[in-house]
């Protein structure tokens, strides 16, 4: 058995291997939110397969070796073939709500991405149905092949990009075609098999053009190389993004410069982060070429602060880096959370950009600036919050699922604590109709201060606007009459409008770029006033601060929206804010409803009234209640923590690859083990640590913060496993309790599981966005907690046999 179960494991590896390649590739060509929707619903495929294999038992009659051999060579054909659909079909979601035949094109959309799941599971499923006694060794290789593939998976974006991952998963699922042939013991065509594995072996590490990512035409990148003399001067992969860099000679990006500037800006190229944000990378040359810079709204808090320590945080292009130093800054340390952006400006830019990153003023420290911030003691005079990503209309909503750690309350408290006394914090936020981001940045503003016991926060903050951006100054201690007036010279001179001031009069208010009313002005107003709260309450989007537990800084969606949006559905484009919720929703009922019919397939099929054995309706319903609920705890565990480990370990992904291979690793070990523990006493235990996570990683977290990277790594893995080696338990012991009692229900237990998988991960979002991480983490105690009352009769009379092993084995 142990050539299947190495298959098994390969098969595994490179499911979650291409799951988590398919998300990056749909970030690039498309965006976050269609990236999560279209994997979820490709997850469905999981589900599908158990009903398949309860519907038709007879489709794994015969040698199982040979079967689950034929079923990893489709698999790896189907990776593939899936990615060339996605790749080349000319789908368009944006013009899906008029145009029918995009329907069409959506349908082969799910269809080819759901059959490389389907094909997996039904590899597992059927040896899960066939093998159920050694279900805790299966389930153990299962989720340490899905642990070593979501490392490789992150090795091999790195290494090849995109295209090259999706190589990689086919390749592992034909490796895993070998093993299972292996098992026949003929030896018959496993040397052809593995000198074929061998010569498509340069195809993963250099993949043909015509499998490169095509992008969405709606992209920044997309629009950017459709401008005159424009030319892709690079591309490049690593394990959380696509970096881009093109050169034009249209490119000319100056965030919110003064129209009382009448010179040039100089040449700049654009760098983009999958596809999306365009950042200037500006040429450094004489004086007057950078004479611009004098006339951004982030040239103020240096003339407040002569020679200052600056900490600069995601400059991505470089603009405010070089902004500090032509301003005179003593001191830069540039914190950049992406390595291969600091490469392209540092080292392929460098001579452009008059060697900026090799200025012995300046820093670079690779880490995200909130984690960054946590960890130094280094106190700056400015600590400034780079505005890198491009204008979005609220109404777009592509990005209202996005996590966003530099602007929740807890993340200004980080870096108001690293200003020296009278320092600033400088935070840039897009305007747009009706105001919303720079709104919301106010309102963290405000709640953020508050927090820290500044009984009047309004002394501390400064804001204006230009034509298109807002800039908000946070102060470390009250402003002083030299400061405002410092200020209102500088507004003016540029032609700035006063936002807010300490004493500001409506008088000085919306003067030279001049809206119909004061919007701004009136926001921050009510802000300020102990009546911010009815202020939220009443604005037509959600502008509410967010928290690290709730860290959606561009979801604005509000329930009292759907009225508007039914009545405009099919007439306009995108006609509310956030308008990735809403993709939920519709997502959540449509898995719903695939997931209802997938689990009563088998029912309804005359050939599957024998599948329950000895069991009965009521068994049915337990059984369905078990394997649903684990389903929704799983999940409902791991997305909260990954999110809880991000300050911590610096990075989204390090969170996101620690998490998972620990969860997922000692599972695998929990498992193996799990023939040993009572399901009663598991599932209690579990929902105790479930419960009691939460208040212990934080000071966890104050302790070991100071440690290196990759200690933390180590001991981010040390904290989760008794957590995944608990919840590595429950499936396989469920698994076992089934083949003494209704073996026939062991593939629709597994499909059950599937789908309720993916409901889990959509409605684990949806909690998170409307009430918090904290919730889903509770609802995963719960999810186990009931579990437990379901599967309790069986599990108590499985209880009684351990404990008289137990007493045996004494005698």
């Amino acid at each position: 058995m142990l050539p299947i179960y190495l298959g098994i494991l390969l098969i595994s590896a490179a499911t979650l291997a291409f799951q988590i390649t398919l998300t990056r590739i749909f970030s690039v060509a498309q965006w976050y939110h269609f990236a999560f929707m279209a994997v979820s619903i490709a997850l469905l495929g999981f589900g599908a397969s158990g009903s398949i294999l309860s519907a038709f038992p007879g489709l794994i009659r015969g040698r199982i070796s040979r079967r689950l051999s034929g079923i990893a060579l489709l698999f790896s054909a189907s990776i593939l073939a899936s990615y060339l659909t996605i790749n080349y079909l000319p789908f368009d979601s944006f013009r899906i709500a008029w145009e029918r035949r995009q329907l069409l094109y959506l349908a082969v959309y799910y269809l080819s991405l759901t059959l490389p799941f389907l094909l997996a599971g039904l590899s597992i499923g059927a040896l899960l149905s066939l093998r159920p006694a050694r279900a805790s060794v299966i389930y153990a290789f299962n989720l340490a092949g899905s642990g070593l593939g979501c490392l490789a998976a992150l090795g091999i974006l790195l290494l090849v990009g995109g295209a090259g991952a999706v190589l990689f998963a086919a390749w592992l699922g034909l490796l895993a075609t070998l093993a299972f042939r292996m098992q026949d013991g003929s030896g018959r065509g496993w040397v052809l098999h593995l000198i074929v594995l061998i010569a498509l072996a340069p195809l993963v590490l250099h993949p043909p053009p015509a499998l490169d990512v095509r992008m969405s035409p709606y992209k920044t990148l997309s629009t950017v190389l459709r401008y005159p003399d424009a030319r892709l001067a690079f591309t490049g992969w690593n394990a959380f993004s696509r970096v881009d860099v093109v050169e034009s000679s249209a490119i000319r990006s100056a965030p919110g410069l003064s129209f009382a500037y009448q010179g040039s800006i100089p040449p700049q190229a654009g760098l983009t982060v999958d596809g999306e944000n365009l950042s200037p990378i500006t040429r450094d040359g004489e004086a007057e070429e950078v004479a611009f810079l004098d006339h951004l709204p982030t040239a103020l808090p240096y003339r407040l602060r002569f020679w200052a320590r600056a900490l600069i945080v995601q400059p991505r292009g470089g603009l405010d880096v070089l902004q500090a130093l032509h301003h005179g800054a003593a001191s830069v340390v540039v914190v950049e959370d992406n390595p291969l952006v600091v490469e392209v400006v540092r080292d392929r830019y460098g001579t452009f950009t008059g060697r900026l990153y090799h200025d012995p003023r300046v820093r670079i420290v690779l880490e995200s600036g909130r984690s960054y911030a946590r960890r130094t003691s280094e106190r700056f005079d400015l600590v400034h919050l780079s505005l890198s990503d491009t204008f979005k209309v609220v109404n777009f909503g592509a990005y209202s699922l996005t996590e966003e750690t530099r602007y929740t309350v807890e993340a200004f408290q980080d870096f108001y604590r690293r200003l020296a006394d009278g320092g600033l914090l400088v935070v840039s936020r897009w305007l747009q109709i009706p105001p919303s981001e720079s709104v919301r940045a106010g309102a963290v503003a405000v709640e953020a201060l508050r927090g820290l016991g500044v009984t009047d926060p309004g002394s501390h903050i400064a804001a204006f606007r230009s034509f298109q951006t807002m800039t908000i100054l946070i102060k470390r201690g009250p402003f002083t009459p030299a400061e405002l007036q410092t200020i209102r010279e500088f507004c003016r001179e540029r032609q700035f409008d006063l936002v807010h001031l300490p004493g500001i009069s409506p008088e000085e208010v919306n003067r030279y770029n001049v809206l119909d009313e004061p919007a701004y002005y009136r926001a921050f107003q009510q802000l300020l006033s102990p009546e911010s709260d009815r202020f939220f309450a009443e604005y037509p989007y959600d502008v509410s601060p967010p928290t690290d537990d709730r860290p959606f800084f561009f979801h604005f969606f509000k329930w009292s929206q759907v009225p508007l949006i039914l009545r405009l559905f099919g007439k306009t484009w995108q006609p509310f804010g956030g308008g990735g919720y809403l993709v939920l929703v519709a997502l959540l009922i449509l898995t719903a409803l695939a997931s209802a019919g997938l689990i009563l397939l088998p029912l309804m099929i005359k050939g599957t009234k024998g599948t329950e054995g000895k069991g009965s309706r009521r068994l049915r319903w337990r059984v369905f209640g078990y394997f649903t609920l684990l389903g929704i705890g799983y999940l409902f565990i791991e997305i909260p923590l990954m999110q809880r480990f991000i300050l911590f370990l610096g990075h989204p992904t390090y969170a996101f690859a620690a998490v998972l291979f620990a969860v997922l690793v000692f599972s695998g070990l929990g498992s193996l083990a799990s023939p040993r523990f009572p399901l009663r006493w598991v599932l209690a235990i579990l929902c105790v640590a479930i419960l009691l996570y939460p208040p212990l990683l934080p000071p966890l977290f104050r302790l070991l913060l100071g440690l290196p990277l990759a200690l933390r790594l180590l001991a981010a893995i040390l904290i989760l496993a008794p957590l995944g080696f608990l919840m590595g338990m429950p499936f396989p012991k469920g698994i076992a309790l089934l083949s003494d009692r209704a073996s026939g229900l062991i593939p629709w237990a597994w499909g059950v599981n599937g789908c309720a998988s993916v409901l889990s991960s959509i409605l684990s979002v949806m909690i998170a966005v409307a009430f918090g991480f904290s919730w889903v983490l509770v609802g995963a105690a719960v999810a186990y907690g009931v579990a437990l009352g379901a599967i309790y009769p069986l599990a108590e009379q499985e209880s009684l046999l351990l404990v008289g092993q137990f007493w045996d084995s004494l005698d």
